[in-house]
């Protein structure tokens, strides 16, 4: 059954509420018997799933490890395999970067490269600060250029987004970013034969980059990962009839939530800040997506305890949504980041859906192994949307 055909007849507007709390890469593997989730001490999360519906999902399906994009678009009902989202359009629409239709964007890494091979992806994680002064110092190294014209907007840390503009661009292109650390730098290929001089000018850009950072110790060099045209989405409200507000701090988060048509709620820096606009802007608006990072950040670095601990920081805040009394709270994941992989994985997320027409089942706790006993079963994440909405009764009786 093609769900978005029948989504739009199905779905109507009504005042029950809907959070998704999505604790990014949460899922993970074991460390002297426990996965991250197992060890951590969350009595609410706990005491949640005793009272909940519980499953695994798979972003696509099982053995395909998806990016943050597609699991993501999976999470709010759209057909991963039908949209195919480069990482750059997200990363450009959540940093507030116009895109036009004869450009081109990309999201970047600021890197670390000594002896020909890229020795750390992140370059120690730069601070921001540092970050806006690189771009500052590239934009001005770059102004002479007119053909495409080139601008590179900070993000967090060693993120930004570069933007190409110029007519007959091709995001037909392949990753310049070997993925792993001491691996050698990789050029973009051209995926088709209009992208090849896209390819040139992109791999121009990038050696010229490279030799004016020589002098960095740490960020001398950049990757490139995701480029992308803008894309067109059915918007969530035309699908579901629903007002939905994002709150996230990271802009790839943002952007895919502008891509669906979310508006993007004002947030502070901290952990809390994201339960204080949900509190602020609850009224407001009938589904919420509130995105948490830094699990997946601890697993992308390998580090369990780090991990842990933020599924622990974020166990505080639940009774603050309960207390909100929502029709449907899920808790869940957008893809697994094992600490052992330190990478996405295709392993299933946890899935909770907590809602008075909810049937509790034999799930005791809120990990993997619980939750792989829980009434929903394993399912495909593209059922997370149906499952909110039917259990926040937006949803008609289908046939007569």
């Amino acid at each position: 059954m093609d769900w978005e055909n029948i989504a739009a007849d199905l779905t109507y507007s009504s005042p029950s509420k809907i959070v998704l709390l999505v604790l990014d890469g949460l899922g993970g593997l074991p460390h002297e018997g426990k996965t991250e989730l197992e060890a951590a001490h969350t009595p609410h999360l706990d005491d949640l799933a005793a009272k909940s519906a519980c499953g695994l999902s798979d972003p696509v399906f099982m053995g395909i490890t998806p990016g943050s994009g597609p699991a993501h678009l999976a999470l709010f009902g759209y057909d991963p395999l039908k949209y195919i989202l480069g990482r750059g359009i997200l990363e450009a629409l959540g940093i507030g970067v116009t895109v036009e239709k004869n450009d081109l964007v990309a999201r970047g890494n600021f890197a670390t490269i000594k002896d020909s091979l890229i020795v750390d992806r992140r370059a120690g994680r730069i601070p921001t600060s540092e970050n806006e002064k690189l771009c500052q110092k590239i934009n001005a190294f770059l102004e002479k250029r007119k053909n495409p014209q080139i601008v590179l907007y900070p993000g967090k840390e060693h993120r930004f987004v570069v933007k190409f503009s110029d007519a007959g661009l091709s995001d037909s292109l392949s990753d310049a970013d070997p993925q792993k650390d001491n691996k050698p730098p990789m050029p973009t290929l051209p995926l088709s034969p209009e992208a090849e001089k896209t390819a040139q000018i992109v791999n121009s850009f990038l050696d010229d980059v490279t030799a004016f950072l020589n002098n960095n110790p740490q960020a001398n060099t950049i990757l490139l990962r995701g480029f992308s045209k803008f894309p067109t989405l059915p918007s969530l409200e035309k699908l579901y009839k629903l007002r939905a507000g994002a709150i996230a701090h990271y802009p790839m988060y943002k952007g895919l939530a502008r891509l669906v048509g979310m508006e993007l709620l004002e947030v502070g820096s901290a952990v809390e800040d994201l339960f204080a606009s949900l509190e602020q802007h609850y009224q407001d608006f009938d589904f919420f997506y509130v995105h948490f990072k830094k699990t997946d950040s601890a697993g992308e670095d390998g580090d369990f305890t780090s991990k842990k601990a933020a599924i622990e920081e974020i166990d505080d805040y639940i009774p603050r949504v309960l207390a909100l009394e929502p029709e449907v709270f899920v808790v869940t994941s957008d893809h697994s980041t094992p600490w052992l992989l330190k990478s996405h994985s295709w392993h299933p997320n946890p899935f909770l859906l907590f809602s008075k027409t909810a049937l509790p089942d034999r799930a005791s706790r809120f990990s993997e192994k619980e939750c792989s006993q829980g009434y929903l079963g394993r399912f495909q994440a593209i059922y997370a949307m149906p499952l909110m909405l039917a259990h926040a009764q937006k949803l008609k009786k289908f046939g007569a």
